[in-house]
């Protein structure tokens, strides 16, 4: 996240570290409890999982690398970043799964570039890109959102399947995420129309993620009203986005999603307030959030409607991040009074 205070004291001064980390946590809330009542036991699961084994790489990292383990975990940093990986994978995902993305967020993404702040890659979209491009059948089995099926697995069961000790049947269990079936309607030769005329489908997008997406939004505006991010870079991802795709919805509706599917599906609101917004791994000038920002929203769209994965979220922010230095190198704010030389004397 992209916090107002400066990185180098973040870095420095852990009990802000924590305090800011506890503040993405609340705001994480209301999409916690929206995915926990439409896909069941298995979201809390996840989140479970992921913030022990995150806990466990984060302390195994620090004691290997010689440093005081107690503070780094009180940091609350591990488990913000924990969190953030589980609400992206779907629930009821194998345990291992969620071990395996942890080990390259914690130990790869983070500490073998020397641990928190000095990361250029976010390490939650690190372990998501990871998990999407190895096991893609995996993290594609979405189960159905309960107000679909009308079916709610019980704790034991859903434990099971997490450990392995249950065949799902994961035919009857799963359904095609918005992204996915639209994409792959408009492949076959649907009308986008036609698509999204399906009663599970609701005014913005699936019933189940247009909710999950104003939870993320709520929480995200929470974070600008308690100045833990700015707005640049969450608004100019959604612009971003929000403009190729209503020019290409001008261009053939029947063809291409609308601009309002399109922001509240998938990903997009918690990458436009809690992943893009990362202090590290994002831009830090004024001007450059907002060119990083858009740069995303306009990847987010590109990959999603020609690309392979539907939900592109974590590779239009991974793309990007590989662009920050060179967008704060050419955005730095120039010195006042010298009108040919920026700041540090980098241009």
């Amino acid at each position: 996240m992209q916090f107002d205070t400066r990185i180098t004291s973040l870095v420095n001064d852990a009990p802000d570290i924590s305090q800011l980390m506890k503040q993405v946590l609340y705001a994480l809330i209301p999409a916690v409890a929206t995915l926990l009542y439409f896909y069941g036991w298995g979201v809390l699961i996840n989140l479970v999982l992921a913030v022990v084994f995150a806990l466990a790489l984060e302390g195994i990292a620090l004691w290997v690398r010689g440093k005081p383990v107690k503070p780094f975990l009180k940091d609350f940093s591990a488990i913000v970043t924990a969190c953030l990986f589980a609400l992206t994978l779907p629930p009821l995902i194998s345990w291992w799964l969620i071990l395996v993305g942890l080990f390259f967020a914690i130990i790869v993404a983070k500490h073998l570039y020397g641990g928190i702040g000095y990361n250029p890659f976010n390490p939650a979209m690190i372990a998501y890109a990871v998990l999407i491009v190895s096991f893609p059948l995996q993290m594609s089995q979405w189960p159905g959102a309960y107000s679909v099926t009308g079916e709610w697995l019980s704790l034991s069961d859903s434990l099971s399947i997490v450990f392995g000790q249950m065949d799902a049947d994961w035919d009857a269990i799963t359904r095609a995420t918005p992204l996915d079936e639209v994409r792959t309607g408009l492949i076959t030769g649907q009308s986008y129309q036609d698509i999204v005329a399906g009663d599970h489908f609701g005014w913005l997008s699936g019933v189940a993620w247009q909710w999950t997406s104003l939870a993320y939004l709520l929480g995200g505006l929470y974070l600008i009203k308690a100045r833990v991010i700015s707005w640049q870079i969450p608004v100019s991802v959604l612009a971003g986005l929000a403009g190729v795709a209503a020019l290409m919805w001008l261009v053939d509706s029947s063809i291409y999603a609308s601009p309002l599917f399109h922001l509240f599906s998938g990903a997009t609101m918690l990458g436009a307030f809690f992943i893009a917004t990362d202090p590290v791994s994002a831009s830090t000038t004024p001007f450059g959030q907002l060119v990083y920002g858009a740069s995303i929203g306009f990847f987010i769209y590109v990959i999603r409607t020609w690309g392979v994965y539907p939900d592109s979220v974590a590779f239009a922010v991974l793309i990007m991040n590989m662009a920050v230095p060179m967008i704060d190198y050419y955005t730095q704010p120039k010195v006042f009074g010298d009108s040919g030389r920026a700041v540090h004397g980098k241009r």
